[in-house]
């Protein structure tokens, strides 16, 4: 398997929204879900991710409950908050609307534009 690739600075966040729309998480569940959705081919680091859950919830955009794991650990359980589901969904069309461009560029014939 390839080397994981890095992520793009500032995507973090709207990934771990979007883990968080299925269902409450802990931390190591959205780093589970995040690799499971992407086949293991993005890494996402413990330190990332809490800086990212931290940021989240400090802008109100999750939200963070003591629960137990399945394994009777006690852990934070986040979820998006209504003002996280806008910021996702604002965030997605940003990013499909980069994605699409810098394809285009990057495969674009060679020539004048």
């Amino acid at each position: 398997m390839a080397d994981p690739l890095p992520l793009v600075k500032g995507t973090l966040d709207v990934l771990v929204l979007k883990a968080l729309t299925w269902t409450p998480m802990h931390g190591f569940e959205i780093t589970q879900w995040l690799e499971g959705r992407s086949d293991g081919t993005l890494g996402v680091q413990d330190s990332a991710l809490y800086q990212a859950l931290h940021r989240l919830e400090a802008r109100g955009l999750a939200a963070a409950d003591w629960g137990v794991t399945a394994n009777n650990q006690r852990a934070r359980y986040y979820r998006v908050t209504d003002a996280g589901r806008a910021h996702l969904a604002a965030g997605t069309d940003q990013w499909v609307r980069y994605a699409a461009t810098v394809t285009d560029i990057l495969t674009a014939a060679a020539g004048p534009a």
